[in-house]
C-alpha cells in the first residue's frame, strides 16, 4: 500500500536505464592488466649490472613505451604503468642507426671508430627528449665493455 507500485511504467523504464547503464560499466573495464614496468625495469638492471657484456630481450604487452636514462613507462587501454632504473643511466636507443645496429647485435667496431665515438653517440641519445612510441617490438637491452666505453643500449 505504501511501496512503489511495480506495474508503473516508470519503475520498469528506471530499472531499464539502470540495466543499460550496468552493462555499459561493465564493457569499459579493461580486460587485460596494464603492462608491468617493473618486470622490465628488472630485466634492464639485471642486463646492465654485468661486468661484461649481456644481452636480454622481453616480450611487451604494453601498446606504448616511453625510455628515459633513468625510467621506464608502459602503457596500454588498461593503464600506464612506471619503474626507475637502479642501475644507469641507461642509454634509450631512438632513431640512431648505429646505436640501433650495435643494440640488435652488430659489433661496436663496426659501426663506431672507436670507444669514445661511442660514449658521445651514448651521451648524445641520453639527451633527447623522451617521448611515447608504439610498442611493436620486445624490449632489448645489450649492455656492452669497449675500449673503456661501459654502456646499457635499451630499446
Amino acid at each position: 500500500m505504501f511501496g512503489v507500485p511495480v506495474d508503473a511504467w516508470y519503475v520498469w523504464l528506471g530499472l531499464s536505464l539502470a540495466s543499460i547503464a550496468l552493462i555499459g560499466v561493465g564493457a569499459a573495464l579493461p580486460t587485460a592488466p596494464p603492462p608491468s614496468a617493473a618486470t622490465a625495469a628488472e630485466t634492464v638492471d639485471r642486463t646492465a649490472v654485468t661486468a661484461h657484456t649481456a644481452a636480454a630481450e622481453l616480450p611487451l604487452s604494453a601498446r606504448e613505451i616511453r625510455l628515459t636514462p633513468a625510467a621506464i613507462g608502459l602503457r596500454n587501454d588498461a593503464g600506464t604503468t612506471h619503474a626507475t632504473f637502479a642501475f644507469g643511466p641507461v642509454t634509450p636507443v631512438v632513431g640512431t642507426a648505429a646505436l640501433l645496429a650495435v643494440l640488435h647485435g652488430a659489433t661496436p667496431g663496426s659501426r663506431f671508430d672507436s670507444g669514445a665515438t661511442l660514449c658521445d653517440a651514448a651521451a648524445s641519445a641520453r639527451e633527447r627528449t623522451p617521448r611515447w612510441r608504439r610498442a611493436d617490438d620486445p624490449l632489448v637491452v645489450r649492455h656492452l665493455v669497449w675500449e673503456g666505453c661501459d654502456v646499457t643500449l635499451v630499446g
